[in-house]
């Protein structure tokens, strides 16, 4: 075997090679999701505050979900998964509880617990 055929063979398995690498990084990279499951945070209000007005927005974000609810209500995200919802409080003790659904049931709960005085 001459070396010049010798080369092109060293050639085209090393680019197999990295080819077969970077498909199986990306997959791995894609495949997160499958096993993080979904991603739920409340940034604001935090739990336990008290307030003296009724109306309050509960902000957060939300990644990897197909359904996301507030106290049972669907509500919506944007492209980077952040939501906005106002939520009126009842006089004295409120919980509000934000659940987010994956496409495969797997589910992620934030409670928060509100005092409306």
């Amino acid at each position: 075997m001459t070396d010049r055929l010798r080369t092109k063979r060293l050639l085209t398995i090393w680019a197999g090679i990295v080819c077969t690498a970077l498909l199986l990084g990306y997959a791995a990279f894609q495949a997160e999701a499958l096993f993080l499951g979904p991603r739920l945070s409340i940034d604001s209000p935090l739990s336990g505050t008290s307030t003296s007005t009724s109306l309050i927005v509960v902000r957060g974000t939300a990644h990897n979900i197909s359904h996301l609810t507030l106290n049972g209500a669907k509500i919506f995200t944007d492209e980077e998964g952040v939501f906005a919802e106002k939520v009126l409080l009842s006089y004295g003790y409120n919980r509000v509880t934000v659940e987010a659904t994956d496409r495969f049931g797997r589910k992620a709960t934030e409670s928060l617990q509100l005092m409306y005085k």
